[in-house]
């Protein structure tokens, strides 16, 4: 995204002191203020390019600001791509056969070779192994809450936690999800004698 918009930096016009008067300065103007603009957007809406998912509007705004950028058009192809990696519609093997088609793609652009290094990353095809298992839920902010509250009971040096600790958090947490299913069942009988 840097070197896109020194490239479109690169390209303004040098325009000289005054009001531009001659049609060619007039042309220049506008050349430069149109790459400037440019630029400009192409700053503001950058979050786009990483977005998972995208409306109308913001495809719209997407097109308008990676016009001539065909770098910056390839890297949105990609990102997709990798967000369809992890679909729970997918299989594991067939995950791993779009990762090895994705990694040939990325090959081919060396100029994002580096951005997207991690792509082919060993740990990466094991994260995919998640796709078989239909009863393995994706982490919830539930989730991701009670491994900070985990953490921060724990000393801040993290090289101490020993079993018992492991185990007795292992223990809390089964403790809660056991309760969270008693709640659940009188909330649900609860709605239903309302709603009768």
């Amino acid at each position: 995204m840097a070197s896109a918009r020194k490239a479109l930096a690169a390209k303004q016009p040098k325009l000289g002191k005054g009001r531009p008067s001659t049609p060619a300065a007039k042309q220049a103007a506008r050349t430069k203020k149109r790459l400037a603009e440019q630029r400009a957007a192409l700053f503001s809406s950058r979050y786009l390019f990483v977005q998972r998912h995208l409306n109308k509007t913001e495809r719209k705004t997407l097109w308008r600001v990676s016009r001539g950028l065909p770098q910056l058009q390839a890297l949105r192809a990609i990102m997709e791509q990798v967000y369809a990696l992890f679909d729970r519609r997918c299989r594991t093997q067939t995950a791993l056969d779009k990762l090895a088609k994705l990694r040939r793609r990325v090959q081919r652009f060396t100029s994002l070779g580096d951005t997207l290094k991690k792509l082919f990353a060993p740990t990466l095809d094991k994260a995919l192994t998640f796709l078989d298992d239909r009863l393995l839920p994706a982490t919830s902010n539930a989730v991701e809450r009670g491994n900070r509250r985990y953490r921060k009971r724990q000393k801040h040096v993290y090289r101490v936690r020993t079993q018992a600790q492991i185990g007795a958090r292992l223990a809390r947490d089964m403790w809660r999800e056991a309760q969270g299913e008693g709640r659940h069942q009188t909330l649900h009988t609860l709605h239903e004698a309302r709603a009768g």
